[in-house]
């Protein structure tokens, strides 16, 4: 401990002026970031909701750094909702700030995959990342010292058990916890924490427009394209938790958890097509496999039905072969037909999908397009599926309603309906047809493709 006891004065000053400590990394903190590190002094629990793009990951790190080099001995557990917001954003910023300390302050900390140590004291300081499962909920479990300190980032989207299993941890003496993120879940612990909890917690809401680092642009843009009332616009910039509509198909909540999930891809590639060809209407292809939305959902605009067609044929050829889809489920109302019928005669899997047909279920549903919308409601209630960080499709997902007829089937918002208050939800429909089932309608896939593709094709 020589280096520290050589360094204690300048540590100790660092201990009672955190923000000295930041200014150390060249770094100028915002306001709130200011006044959450003054908070932290006299708080043992802190909740900050935030909008995009705040600077909330460059927070952590700076608390988590000066946490382990002010404070001895002290343990840190470091947890977020996945793997890849863990380790590739919260850790990847704790070694960019690490790298930006004085060679001094540097030289007293091994940074490593998982684990940040003090040298000469590994045992006694040091910060641990481990992730927050559901199934395996000790992520902030077992740690005992004097100074411990609990970094939750993405809060909102750690389960609940997660928190059961930590609060005898977090409630111990001289244990501090910081919790932060987008409010995506209007339950559950981290809501709870800024509601019937408040009384114990010291609260802060950060929206986007009161950062400096969120350029006005983006705010307008956002409200312009969302609307400032959507739920999006509400959770990822005004930094409030979204209207909880008793009528929605989907929780946004549920949606927004399954970014970046860690799972296992499993089960078989289906590709969907909703074909527009003008007007403000996109073409949109979707590409699932079982679990897992293989990549962002591709849109484009203003094609005649032969582009349309060349597009997902270069798509097709493109993909290594055992990720093509065994179908590419088309919606064949209106002009849709016309590229599913030119997809198969040059050799493609294109499956007829009339989404205004009866449901397989027709106790149930209206129509196969609801049908459609609730499978790909319960594949995010499951709670083991993956889909990429895409606004647009969220907010599309997001936002359909729907109600019972007069002879209790459920119906689901048209696309009329939502254009009437929304963007038409194109990407959202090329997904809910990668729910097709095989052999619906007693077809199946194999009895409509061809067993060989025409590779000198003419689009």
């Amino acid at each position: 401990m020589t280096e520290l006891n050589d360094l204690g004065k300048g540590l100790a000053f660092l201990r009672e002026n955190p923000i000295a400590f930041i200014e150390l990394m060249g770094a100028t903190p915002e306001q709130w970031q200011r006044e959450a590190f003054e908070a932290l002094q006299s708080n043992n629990r802190i909740s900050i909701r935030s909008g995009h793009g705040i600077g909330k990951t460059a927070f952590l790190s700076w608390v988590t750094l000066w946490q382990l080099l002010t404070h001895y001995p002290t343990k840190v557990a470091c947890t977020a909702n996945t793997s890849a917001q863990l380790y590739d954003v919260l850790w990847a910023e704790v070694s960019k700030w690490h790298r930006r300390l004085p060679q001094q302050f540097q030289d007293l900390l091994e940074i490593k995959s998982d684990r940040i140590e003090l040298r000469g004291a590994a045992n006694e300081s040091f910060a641990v990342a481990k992730v927050s499962r559901r199934e395996n909920p000790e992520a902030l479990q077992g740690l005992h010292s004097e100074n411990l300190l609990f970094v939750i980032d993405e809060a909102s989207g750690i389960d609940n058990v997660v928190f059961e299993v930590a609060e005898g941890s977090m409630s111990t003496p001289h244990a501090r916890t910081i919790l932060c993120g987008n409010p995506t879940r209007s339950e559950g612990y981290f809501y709870e924490t800024h509601t019937k909890m408040r009384h114990r917690w010291k609260t802060m809401r950060v929206p986007s427009w009161e950062s400096t680092q969120v350029s006005d642009e983006f705010v307008e843009d956002m409200k312009i394209k969302y609307g400032e009332e959507s739920n999006v616009f509400r959770v990822r910039v005004a930094a409030d938790f979204p209207e909880a509509d008793d009528d929605a198909v989907m929780a946004l909540w549920k949606v927004e958890a399954a970014v970046d999930r860690d799972v296992e891809t499993t089960g078989s590639v289906i590709w969907g097509l909703d074909v527009s060809r003008t007007g403000k209407d996109r073409c949109a292809l979707a590409k699932r496999q079982g679990n897992t939305l293989l990549e962002p959902i591709k849109s484009w605009q203003r094609n005649d039905l032969m582009v349309t067609v060349g597009m997902v044929v270069d798509e097709y050829d493109a993909t290594y072969g055992p990720l093509r889809p065994e179908a590419i489920c088309v919606d064949t109302i209106g002009l849709g037909a016309a590229v599913a019928d030119r997809l198969r005669e040059l050799g493609y899997p294109a499956i007829d999908v009339n989404v205004s047909e009866n449901a397989a279920v027709k106790q149930r549903f209206m129509r196969l397009r609801d049908e459609l919308w609730w499978k790909a409601k319960d594949w995010f209630d499951e709670m083991d599926c993956k889909i990429v960080r895409d606004d647009e499709l969220i907010s599309e997902l997001t936002m359909p309603r729907y109600a019972f007829t007069s002879g209790g089937k459920i119906k689901v918002e048209s696309k009329d309906e939502l254009r009437k208050r929304a963007r038409s939800p194109d990407l959202a429909d090329a997904f809910i047809l990668t729910f097709v089932d095989e052999g619906r309608g007693g077809t199946s896939w194999a009895s409509q493709r061809p067993i060989e593709i025409d590779t000198n094709y003419v689009v």
